[in-house]
């Protein structure tokens, strides 16, 4: 398939863009934003589209195409990552754009949204592919960025050492050492500590915080993560030792339940047993037995899918979504719970760590249910939180401690997750409308501060 079909046919099939805009007119009734505030966050700021060529192993040459979209700077610098995936176009990285501009006005930090991608398969690359791919990128769109302009960061199917590339091949075209050009760098390259789990640990918090306002107790709560990549697997991780039931997980190859609760330690070991030290990607899947590590869930050793049913055995990621658990955590793409699922998912409540998992159509489905749904831009913003960190660390050359950084995170998600619940509360609305209202009430006030048609109008100047 050529990468232009690819493009179109994701893009007939839904328009994510015109679906993420949807949320501006919803959640603009509950906040104080001028109407041309509203207006400018209708379009992208500027879009840069570029052709990579890439000389293979082989000797061939590929043309692959790449993004950078950098939606709204009002609030400061753009910020957002760079996936390298086969479906990526262009109605998906304005979208996550978009999206990254609400998430920093949500958490309060100083940045608006930008995104990134390419369109390729990196797991059919090799990985001198793979860097020639990714410094051929960054010198494709060096003038697009900056640490004072657009700072990239990892997304999906990119990782530290991709953005130490990145970082080292922008430093080159400056002929100076630019940290701060990038984040989620290794942490010998100026990376944060911290930065690692930070999308998983701030999904954690949003639920400690859930926890504490409905007095659950860990030991009753059953939870169902779908996507086991780096977030889904903190946020597991994380979720198990406070003593939740981690029934279920699963990874594109499909997922494991067990309704007495999995070995999360177990199955990430298994996810990631192939992974050396110079590793880029895992090879790993969470549906390889995590005792005798033999693919799929059945294998004569340990007799590990005997059961029948879902119980202790293989399910998909469909089956996943659709469990009854008390907590379902969506950590993989966008567009996972949509009107031909909504209707069938039981969880009353739903964590979005990956971005834009749920559609509109299928909010309103959530909605009329009861379902409580922590949208994506709060959910997962623990991981621009911290690259937010780590850019105001590689600018004043000093460093925090894991613990400085996990309590900053910390109060940051706690503080901005009960403000967005009160504001929830109070217009009773879903808490994706107060997210989004909190967003725009911060973004107004900075468009607002050079002036709207109310201030122009008035034709004088106070004193």
């Amino acid at each position: 398939m050529t990468t232009e079909t690819t493009e179109t046919t994701t893009t007939e099939k839904h328009d994510i863009f015109s679906d993420a805009l949807l949320r501006l007119d919803q959640a603009a009734e509950f906040a104080n934003i001028d109407a041309e505030a509203l207006e400018k966050l209708r379009y992208p700021k500027s879009i840069l589209q570029v052709s990579i060529p890439l000389r293979m192993d082989d000797g061939s040459l590929r043309i692959f195409q790449g993004y950078r979209v950098r939606y709204d700077d009002t609030r400061g610098p753009t910020k957002g990552g760079i996936r390298f995936h086969p479906n990526v176009n262009l109605s998906e990285v304005k979208a996550l754009a978009f999206w990254m501009t609400c998430k920093c006005a949500v958490v309060g930090i100083p940045f608006g949204g930008g995104k990134g991608g390419i369109i390729v398969d990196p797991k059919k690359l090799s990985r001198m592919e793979l860097e020639r791919l990714s410094r051929r990128f960054i010198d494709r769109i060096a003038d697009f960025i900056g640490p004072e302009t657009d700072v990239p960061a990892p997304d999906v199917y990119t990782n530290a050492m991709i953005m130490g590339w990145m970082m080292d091949e922008y430093s080159k075209i400056c002929r100076r050492s630019t940290p701060d050009v990038i984040t989620g760098k290794p942490i010998p390259l100026g990376g944060s500590l911290g930065r690692d789990d930070a999308t998983g640990r701030g999904a954690y918090y949003c639920i400690k915080e859930l926890e504490r306002i409905k007095g659950w107790q860990p030991a009753d709560i059953s939870v169902a993560v779908q996507g086991f990549g780096n977030a889904g697997q903190h946020v597991a991780r994380l979720l198990q030792a406070d003593g939740y039931r981690v029934v279920a997980v699963s990874d594109s190859r499909g997922g494991v339940y067990h309704s007495d609760g999995l070995d999360v330690p177990c199955l990430i070991e298994t996810k990631n047993r192939t992974r050396s030290l110079n590793a880029v990607y895992s090879a790993g899947s969470v549906c390889d037995c995590p005792v005798c590590g033999s693919e799929g869930p059945q294998c004569e050793e340990c007799h590990c899918g005997d059961h029948d049913g879902p119980k202790n055995g293989k399910i998909s990621n469909a089956e996943l979504l659709e469990l009854d658990v008390n907590i379902l955590i969506p950590a993989a793409m966008e567009n996972q719970i949509t009107v031909e699922n909504a209707s069938r998912i039981k969880a009353p409540v739903i964590v979005e760590v990956a971005n834009g998992p749920t559609t509109t159509a299928a909010d309103e489905i959530l909605s009329k249910r009861g379902a409580l749904v922590v949208p994506d831009i709060l959910a997962n913003a623990g991981g621009v939180t911290v690259s937010y960190f780590e850019w105001a660390q590689n600018r004043a050359g000093y460093y925090w401690t894991l613990d400085e950084v996990q309590e900053r995170l910390h109060r940051i998600m706690a503080r901005e997750f009960n403000s967005i619940y009160e504001l929830m509360t109070k217009h009773g609305i879903d808490m994706r409308t107060a997210a989004y209202a909190q967003a725009l009430n911060r973004i107004s006030e900075a468009i607002e501060s050079q002036g709207t048609a109310r201030y122009f109008s008035n034709g004088t100047i106070s004193k």
